[in-house]
């Protein structure tokens, strides 16, 4: 076996115009606005809700600016995931636009590497949304639920019932169908706009600048650390680009939705952070499951309002559940209609114009990690998950620069390829700052897809076999 056979790539063109044969083809139903909608859902939740508090353990009032150097890191390669979806809008996200310019090799790994991204993000998500269930609880009806059924039997509990039940519930919605799952997000994502619209307002009435010393107590790299942890928060604007297939005009409006979320969720995150640690000390938002909620009752003096930021942080954390287990799912049915893996997976149901079957595979398999895992660490696995991805996309758009420069581009990055090279060099400074552990874990599920990828995915690749289905005649949006 030649290495060389390992880069195999599959022809953009034909990518573009093969969706799949009959039962693999996924409905056109998205624009501009359901799909922004669908960036800001995926973004604003956990990170801003939960893991604010996990930052301000590491850098203080310094993870302000964490918040920034995330954002930096990710502006890079959100420019470099616009171009490649509005070049080559299928399903797959970044799996797929390894294939058409890394090789298949690459391909693979990007995608085993986004299965485990996107199961642990929404696993993280959900374990975020059951602490906020208690906070809630507790600030509107002075009950709290039993810590059995609230924290996996890592963190002192029996079962994370909570979490799995949230998993379960947006399960049965999207495998319901794409309409109805974009329209109950878009609803959402107004509502926790505005709660956090609600929180930056009495939070800055009740402002104390005092508690903004010392701004960096641990230094530059205390910053640094927190923005490896903060990175979360900004996970989902890359799932816009898994709804590539069901866009009806992606040349356009998928570079509006990548780069239009990242902005929006980038300015709401800034003035939560600054709004935040104006309103309540360092050791109170440290460490704290509700860190928002707990600002408004410790800091503020406001239980009611604190309540109020419970019920955004379920509603927000819903809809990030829900985009994320969506962009999964399509990622795996792009592998499995490819022939990477078992074909009879990458089917759409008829009834509901979704992969059905591999929706409920996946909800089932994340709940039961939701129950079970402690949030630290599924975070630390997402983070490690996404930023290998994005520099595999910042390469992708280098490299197919220089093999299909004639190539149509409805948007292309700014000053390429320098910009790539920085979103790359940005992800390799917050690779560097992950623990040695997660590094680890990484390193042993990339194994076992190889293991895969050369027992099974290399025999019944279509780029190998040279299988096309057979085209659908076009659907009428």
């Amino acid at each position: 076996m030649a290495v060389r056979d390992l880069f195999i790539t599959r022809n953009i063109d034909e990518l573009v115009e093969e969706t799949g044969g009959e039962g693999e083809r996924l409905k056109k139903t998205m624009g501009p606005f359901t799909l922004t909608a669908l960036g800001v859902g995926a973004i604003i939740g956990t990170g801003i809700f939960v893991v604010i508090g996990q930052g301000a353990e590491l850098a203080g009032p310094g993870v302000i600016l964490s918040f920034v150097l995330a954002a930096i890191t990710c502006a890079f390669s959100a420019l470099s995931y616009a171009e490649l979806a509005s070049a080559v809008p299928v399903s797959g996200s970044a799996y797929t636009f390894s294939y058409a310019t890394l090789g298949e090799i690459v391909a693979f790994i990007i995608g085993w590497d986004l299965i485990l991204e996107y199961g642990v993000s929404v696993g993280a998500v959900a374990v975020g949304w059951g602490g906020n269930v208690n906070e809630f609880l507790k600030a509107t009806f002075d009950v709290e639920l039993p810590k059995a059924i609230t924290a996996g039997p890592f963190e002192g509990g029996v079962v994370n019932l909570t979490a799995a039940v949230i998993v379960l519930a947006v399960m049965a919605l999207l495998a319901n169908g794409t309409r109805e799952s974009v329209r109950a997000n878009f609803v959402m994502v107004v509502i926790k706009i505005a709660i956090l619209l609600f929180f930056i307002v009495v939070a800055l009435v009740n402002f104390a600048s005092g508690n903004l010393t010392p701004f960096l107590p641990e230094g530059v790299a205390g910053v640094t650390s927190a923005a490896s942890i903060i990175f979360f928060a900004y996970i989902g604007f890359d799932a816009v680009s898994t709804a590539s297939e069901e866009t009806k005009n992606p040349g356009r409006d998928l570079p509006i939705a990548i780069i239009g979320s990242l902005v929006i969720s980038t300015v709401l995150y800034v003035l939560v952070a600054f709004a935040a640690f104006g309103v309540a000390p360092t050791k109170q938002l440290s460490g704290s499951d509700a860190p928002l909620a707990t600002a408004l009752r410790e800091g503020a003096g406001i239980p009611w309002a604190g309540a109020v930021l419970s019920l955004g942080a379920l509603i927000a954390i819903t809809s990030v559940v829900l985009v994320i287990m969506y962009g999964q799912v399509r990622i795996f049915f792009a592998m499995c209609r490819d022939g990477l893996l078992p074909r009879r997976f990458a089917k759409v149901s008829p009834r509901t114009g979704t992969p059905f079957d591999l929706t409920i595979v996946f909800g089932v398999l994340i709940a039961i990690l939701a129950a079970l895992i402690p949030l630290g660490v599924i975070v630390e696995m997402a983070n490690i998950g996404t930023l290998f991805a994005f520099v595999l996309v910042n390469l992708g758009v280098i490299v197919l620069r220089r093999t299909r420069p004639d190539m149509k581009r409805p948007f292309r990055v700014p000053g390429a390829p320098v910009l790539p090279i920085i979103g790359v060099l940005f992800c390799l400074l917050l690779l560097a700052a992950l623990p040695w552990e997660t590094w680890v874990r990484f390193v042993v599920w990339l194994a076992i897809g190889l293991v895969i990828y050369f027992t099974y995915s290399r025999k019944h690749s279509r780029a190998r076999t040279g299988e096309r289905t057979e085209l659908p005649a076009a659907e009428q949006v």
